[in-house]
């Protein structure tokens, strides 16, 4: 019987495995923030140790951070205590710390792709669910508690029971204004939110095949939104193009000696997975959500389905209640307040030239307040350098500095109360954006229709418009 990719890295760096329990599995790279990080270095000082390989830990600050004015003292004092903390503790264990101004400082998910850091085949945890962004490499990747961070920083490895393994396959080719977050969403939508609970997740089929490095990583970055434990792509000539020349990222013999490696990560054609679907592309149109959970959401034109019977009927009738729709509303036409292009999901390069491809030569709509957050310095750099900023502010636009910003709204960007904002980020729980907020999760183009129209638009319709 044939290995999965799964097995192949998991199995790999394997150092023990515990009868009737779980395995100590060796880490690869370790990523920290400012957020799950106090409490773990804390834990490794009281007990009189000392990080094992600080050079495989890396420290950025992201998840409070202020979006502006960025050079200035942060106002917060919880977030500035917690920004003190990363970089002192950082500096005492000797491991690269990107803080604000750094130049490589970002998201964590972002910068960990753009320097090299992530590697085909490699294990990455950090203290952050979307960690599974990452496995778009070819790579185990996956969120940690603190404590486990703690283990981590202690012993470079960690203590897990290895997922059941499940393949998804989409296969054809994808309409129209379709993105790789629609294909994420659509996943979800026929999924639920539990619906890959317990599995480590291998997308598959001609879609992943033709997507992006940068789609790839929006598609994996998601999986935790099914229940999974992660998400992974197998590595092809696109990941290494992307990997290759990065900082951290093998050289010389070392990138010859990697590659030899990293070209046997597939699944085998005789490998058994514990659960296999298939979708086809065709069937998949831009996706908006419509309720508290990334699994409520449909293709952009539908119209909110009704509760139904059974004992989710009182739950989902809730969740509608939250947001005041109604069962049988249409999305599209509905008004909006706010727009959120950003977050680990879809804060990089390609993100922001979709967003600009659709607000070009338009104006942004005078209902709405638009945060438009970067995911890295790296990121910005290139907006600036490609004319994307230009076309942004000819727009009535301003650019934001590097942040998570209002995904999770642990700073200022918070969605007011009853609002509502288009976000690209990945998760629309009550309260994700601000305390009352209400969300509508999408990709970067219905973002940017929202964006010049202040409602609800099918960005396919501003699209043919310029094709016309």
């Amino acid at each position: 019987m044939g290995k999965t990719l799964f097995d192949k890295v998991w199995d790999s760096h394997v150092v023990k495995s515990i009868q009737n329990g779980p395995d100590v599995l060796f880490i690869d790279r370790h990523l920290v923030h400012e957020v799950t990080s106090p409490v773990a270095f804390l834990g490794i000082k009281n007990r009189g140790i000392e990080v094992l390989n600080p050079n495989r830990t890396f420290a950025t600050a992201d998840h409070n951070t202020p979006t502006i004015n960025q050079h200035l003292p942060v106002k917060d004092p919880l977030s500035a205590n917690q920004l003190a903390a990363l970089e002192k503790n950082a500096n005492e264990h000797g491991i690269r710390y990107w803080g604000l101004g750094h130049e490589k400082n970002g998201i964590v998910h972002v910068v960990g792709p753009e320097n090299g850091i992530t590697l085909p085949g490699a294990t990455i945890v950090c203290g952050d669910s979307h960690t599974s962004t990452h496995g778009a490499f070819g790579a185990i990747a996956f969120g940690i508690g603190t404590s486990e961070v703690e283990m981590v920083l202690a012993s470079q490895c960690i203590m897990q029971p290895k997922p059941r393994s499940m393949r998804i396959n989409v296969n054809g080719e994808l309409q129209f204004g379709v993105t790789p977050k629609d294909v994420a969403l659509y996943i979800i939508s026929q999924l639920t939110t539990s619906g890959a609970t317990g599995y480590f997740v291998e997308y598959a089929g001609d879609v992943f095949k033709n997507m992006s490095m940068e789609g790839r990583m929006t598609v994996c970055n998601l999986s935790i939104e099914m229940g999974a434990r992660g998400g992974m792509i197998a590595p092809d000539e696109k990941t290494f193009d992307y990997v290759k020349g990065r900082e951290f990222a093998p050289k010389g013999a070392d990138w010859d000696k990697a590659m030899n490696y990293w070209e046997t990560l597939y699944s085998e054609d005789d490998a058994d997975f514990d659960k296999e679907l298939t979708f086809d592309a065709a069937n998949i149109e831009p996706m908006i959500t419509y309720g508290t959970n990334p699994g409520m959401g449909f293709g952009i034109s539908n119209s909110i389905p009704t509760a139904g019977e059974g004992s989710g009927a009182q739950t989902y009738k809730k969740s509608l209640a939250y947001m005041d729709f109604s069962e049988g509303d249409q999305m599209i036409g509905k008004p909006i307040d706010f727009v959120f292009l950003g977050s680990c999901t879809n804060g990089r390069i390609e993100d922001f030239r979709a967003f600009a491809s659709i607000i070009k030569g338009r104006k942004k709509a005078a209902n709405v307040t638009a945060w438009l957050v970067p995911g890295s310095h790296q990121v910005e750099t290139a907006i600036k350098e490609e004319g994307i900023l230009e076309i942004l502010n000819e727009a009535g636009f301003e650019l934001r500095e590097p942040g998570c910003s209002a995904c999770l709204a642990m700073n200022d960007d918070k969605v007011p109360a009853g609002k509502y904002a288009v976000s690209t980020s990945n998760r629309n729980f009550e309260g994700r954006q601000g305390p009352g907020a209400r969300t509508l999760l999408a990709s970067p183009l219905v973002a940017a229709a929202a964006a010049v129209t202040g409602k609800v638009t099918d960005p396919r319709e501003l699209m043919q418009l310029e094709t016309a």
